[in-house]
């Protein structure tokens, strides 16, 4: 806190135009070289309501009282509508903002960590599949997984053949030899294919 000099009056008494006494209660709060603070104060609530305040409030508290003034009255002359109002209003406007761009941050992290696991766990089958083609071991998983993305299931294929469990291509050689003896007789009603038509 500033205090007033034998010499020079503090700010509130040279505006006020009287002598500044030792016990002046403006003193400690509106120094000489700050007479702008006090004119503001003094033209939006008055000298003598401000002297008023100060004397029922604690001394511990009437700095922070003053302060208080002289930023409301500093607003209020810069907003006459709105005073503090107006930018407490703003301030709050800009924290909800802030907490939605927040949310929304936290949305796209969020997204980019599910993605980051996804990729994570297709690498590792695709690893998988790799290390058991190589040895022909792989693991029950990766099979199942395999087989789940046949184009053609086995019954799909070979339905209604007798074609023997086991090794895929070679069911898939007896499935072909007994489509061609279906298809034995047909050939045999013609040479070219057609069949004969009896004129009478």
């Amino acid at each position: 806190m500033a205090s007033s000099s034998t010499n020079s009056p503090c700010a509130a008494c040279k505006f006020l135009r009287r002598k500044c006494q030792p016990e002046c209660v403006f003193a400690p709060y509106f120094p000489p070289d700050q007479p702008q603070k006090f004119a503001n104060v003094h033209k939006v609530f008055g000298a003598s309501n401000v002297t008023k305040l100060l004397n029922e409030l604690h001394p511990s508290q009437r700095e922070d009282a003053v302060n208080s003034l002289a930023y409301e009255a500093d607003m209020r002359l810069r907003d006459p509508v709105y005073g503090c109002v107006g930018v407490i209003s703003l301030l709050q406007h800009q924290l909800r903002q802030l907490q939605i761009d927040l949310s929304c941050a936290k949305s796209e992290l969020s997204k980019y960590q599910s993605l980051g696991i996804l990729a994570a766990t297709h690498q590792s089958l695709g690893i998988n599949l790799l290390a058991g083609a190589a040895d022909g071991t792989a693991t029950a998983a990766v099979r199942d997984h395999y087989h789940h993305h046949q184009f053609f299931p086995r019954e799909q294929m070979f339905g209604g053949l007798d074609v023997p469990a086991g090794n895929n291509y070679d069911g898939g050689i007896l499935a072909i030899g007994q489509i061609t003896q279906f298809q034995q007789p047909r050939a045999a009603a013609g040479e070219d294919g057609r069949r004969t038509v009896d004129p009478s």
